[in-house]
């Protein structure tokens, strides 16, 4: 099945400063990669360094529980979305480019899985490895009745996005737009009540970015509104991202080599 719009996002970048407060997290959550809320507390899990599993902790940090899966396979999970009925598990990291079982794992609210929705990308006929390719993606999120992709273009630094429903089945994807990120997207949270849409990203350099996109359903492909922060840490890679308000955000980051997780609450400066 193939479902995609036709678009190219185009805009300038604008820096400005932001404001981080700093919660450690335990060693377990290493490797966090996705974030979303799960009652009063939030539920995160790691990529390819872990088993099939979701970890609940606090807001202050602390760890309630994890969930073991054994009935689904943690290949690189990269993010995790919900909407009011279901969680959506992205195993779709595809560093370079060898991949062709893509796959995101529906979960009911009490986290029993649903289904699979199984994501090729149209125009990748070539699955040898490749370092530089734009056939990865570690950024997902729900608009409406669909799932929205970022890519983690290594080749351009550009993001490509693609919207696909969020049932059970098979896509071919195409992308319904371009935005000029300037950096790897890890990441990507939507509000409908503000149309806010938000990312994390990083450059080869090492710097970490989070950015907004103001109506992003209203504009649709013909204009959008991207702002560019740049994240005042060190020693992190920003993986997850999660909105608190149209100001405040959480975002979490792996533990480097000689850093450790953290969470932190992120705030806009106005």
């Amino acid at each position: 099945m193939r479902y995609f719009l036709i678009g190219f996002f185009t805009s300038l970048c604008s820096i400005a400063q932001i404001s981080l407060k700093t919660i450690k997290l335990p060693s377990q959550l290493d490797e966090t990669s996705g974030l979303e809320y799960i009652g009063e507390n939030l539920l995160t899990l790691n990529d390819s360094g872990d088993k099939a599993r979701l970890y609940v902790f606090t807001k202050e940090g602390d760890l309630i529980k994890n969930i073991r899966f054994y009935n689904l396979k943690n290949k690189d999970w990269e993010d995790l979305a919900a909407d009011q009925d279901h969680y959506y598990i992205a195993d779709i990291g595809n560093n370079y480019a060898t991949r062709e079982n893509l796959r995101i794992y529906i979960l009911d609210r009490n986290l029993i899985p649903k289904g699979t929705i199984r994501i090729e990308y149209e125009n990748q006929k070539n699955f040898s490895k490749e370092t530089l390719n734009k056939y990865d993606a570690e950024a997902l999120t729900v608009v409406g009745d669909n799932l929205v992709l970022f890519s983690k273009n290594r080749k351009t630094l550009q993001s490509e996005i693609y919207t696909f429903p969020k049932l059970e089945g098979n896509y071919a994807l195409t992308p319904s737009g371009i935005i000029n990120t300037e950096a790897l997207i890890t990441s990507a949270d939507y509000c409908k009540v503000e149309d806010l849409m938000v990312l994390t990203g990083y450059d080869f350099e090492g710097n970490q970015y989070f950015y907004t996109i103001q109506n992003f359903n209203k504009n649709g492909t013909k204009n959008y509104d991207l702002k560019k922060y740049i994240i005042p840490v060190n020693s992190a890679q920003i993986e997850a991202v999660k909105i608190i308000n149209k100001t405040e955000f959480w975002i979490t980051s792996e533990g480097e080599s000689n850093g450790e997780p953290r969470l932190f609450k992120l705030k806009l400066l106005h």
